[in-house]
């Protein structure tokens, strides 16, 4: 199964792939969609559509996951970030993939074992579960933070969620690297 896990925002969206099966994992592509500021919000949503949709039509993935709205104290900040996650979902749906959606605070837990974890502590993770070396922004850690949030769920199950430094201790033999 693909997983694409995508962290939605109107001046960068990070979009992460990632394959699971069984109890294996492998690191398949990220990346970051950055938009221009001097955009209207307008073409800004339709880049986001645009390139999301290059990114599924040539992975192919079976399930987009999407995280949810963070509630800050800007009103106009949380509106902003829901137009973008209506993209995210309307071009996952018009591509017929099934649908999933965490909390900040639910991803953390997953991939650290902190719901409070930093985003530093989140990307470290990533890196070092997939072996991956190249310089990367919050955005395109946190997609990949996601996919393996659904992964890991859809894994052990809602009721017995691990996070994913126990999952690694326990099955050290079962992560791919690329």
């Amino acid at each position: 199964m693909k997983i694409i896990g995508i962290d939605p925002g109107t001046n960068q969206t990070g979009y992460g792939i990632i394959s699971q099966s069984g109890k294996e994992f492998t690191y398949n592509h990220s990346g970051v969609i950055s938009l221009p500021k001097s955009c209207q919000m307008s073409e800004r949503l339709k880049i986001i559509y645009r390139e999301l949709n290059k990114v599924i039509k040539f992975y192919k993935p079976d399930i987009a996951v999407i995280e949810t709205a963070f509630y800050g104290k800007n009103i106009q900040s949380t509106l902003k970030l829901g137009y973008a996650r209506g993209i995210a979902i309307l071009v996952s749906a018009n591509n017929n993939l099934q649908i999933e959606e965490y909390s900040p605070r639910e991803i953390k837990k997953a991939v650290v074992g902190n719901g409070s974890a930093s985003k530093q502590q989140v990307q470290y993770m990533i890196k070092s579960t997939f072996g991956l070396k190249h310089r990367m922004k919050f955005d395109e850690s946190d997609s990949l933070a996601v996919a393996m949030c659904y992964a890991l769920r859809n894994k052990t199950g809602k009721s017995k969620l691990k996070s994913w430094n126990a999952f690694i201790q326990e099955n050290p033999d079962r992560i791919v690297k690329n």
